[in-house]
This record gives C-alpha cells, sequence and structure tokens, in this order.
C-alpha cells in the first residue's frame, strides 16, 4: 500500500479555509478516485516541536491506495478538476510526497 501525503507549509499571511477542505475538496477528491483511493485522513496542523512553535503545516491530507498505479488511475482521470479546486480554499502551494506504507495498524 502507498499512501500520498499532500502537505500545505504554514506561511505567514496564507489562506487555507479548513471546512472547504475538508467538507467539499476531499470528498470530491474521494469520489473522483472511487475505489482507487482505499480511504483518506484530514490534519490540521496545531503547533510544532518545541513549545510554542508554529505548526511546519496549516494542513495535510494522506490518500491510501494500492499502489503508485492505482493512484494513477484514479487521480490521473480527474487531475485537472481536482487541481482547479484548490484556488477555492487555499492559495498555499502544496508538497506532495508519495510513500510506501511498511505499518498500518490502529492503536491500542
Amino acid at each position: 500500500m502507498i499512501k500520498v501525503s499532500v502537505m500545505y507549509p504554514n506561511k505567514p499571511g496564507a489562506r487555507f479555509d479548513h471546512a472547504y477542505y475538508r467538507d467539499r475538496h476531499m470528498p470530491l477528491v474521494k469520489s473522483r478516485m472511487g475505489e482507487h483511493c482505499r480511504y483518506y485522513t484530514v490534519d490540521r496542523g496545531l503547533a510544532g516541536g518545541t513549545p510554542g512553535a508554529p505548526a511546519s503545516f496549516v494542513a495535510l491530507c494522506h490518500l491510501y491506495c494500492e499502489s503508485v498505479e492505482a493512484f494513477q488511475a484514479g487521480f490521473g482521470p480527474h487531475a485537472k478538476e481536482i487541481m482547479a479546486d484548490i484556488a477555492n480554499y487555499t492559495d498555499i502551494a502544496p508538497v506532495v510526497q508519495i510513500s510506501e506504507v511498511v505499518v498500518d495498524a490502529p492503536a491500542r
């Protein structure tokens, strides 16, 4: 399984509409990708690693897919529509990373 992380750096004065991202953008992504996206998570940055430090990222999402090929099959045909929606919630250029998931277990 792979994870596609889309991370929005926390920049002073940047705009990010968390409600739109959570309630409209990510459901759009999931609906377009269909079965190619097993599930996704959305994070809202709260703080950095030291006391009083700001979060490195204002928001992140993680798309879990069976493979890079599955991600490409689900995202590729809808990339233009999905990317065009970014302007509706932010002016931050996202940072994207694709990772192999080596452990995916719920906390006990």
